[in-house]
Parts: structure tokens; sequence; C-alpha cells
């Protein structure tokens, strides 16, 4: 995977990110009872991070300084 791919990759991974944040935040709000699909949710958060965090890695160069 090119560099410009792995950017294009981590711009959606943090759109989705955010969107299941928004998303999170709203099913707390209105519906507290649905704590399954909120730890769904969470999980998948957490899942879009470690993604995130391994294509950033990705792009910045091994330097041994």
């Amino acid at each position: 995977m090119n560099n410009d791919a792995i950017r294009e990759q981590l711009n959606l991974l943090r759109q989705e990110h955010r969107d299941l944040d928004i998303a999170i935040e709203a099913l707390a709000l209105n519906n507290p009872v649905e704590q399954l699909r909120l730890a769904r949710m969470k999980k998948r958060k957490l899942r879009l991070k470690d993604e995130i965090t391994l294509l950033e890695d990705r792009l910045v160069p091994d330097i041994i300084a």
C-alpha cells in the first residue's frame, strides 16, 4: 500500500471513528437501555483507533537515532 492509499484509508477510518463517537453519544443520551449496542459500538470505535494507529505508524519512517 503506498502512502497516498494509506492517507486515504486513514481519512475514511477517522471519519467513521468520528461518526461512531457522535452515534454513541446520541444513543447514550436518548436510549440508555441499549447497553449491548453501545458496547458493540464502543468496541468498533476502539478497533478503528487501533487501525488508525497502525496506518499512522506505516506513514512514519523508521529512523534509528
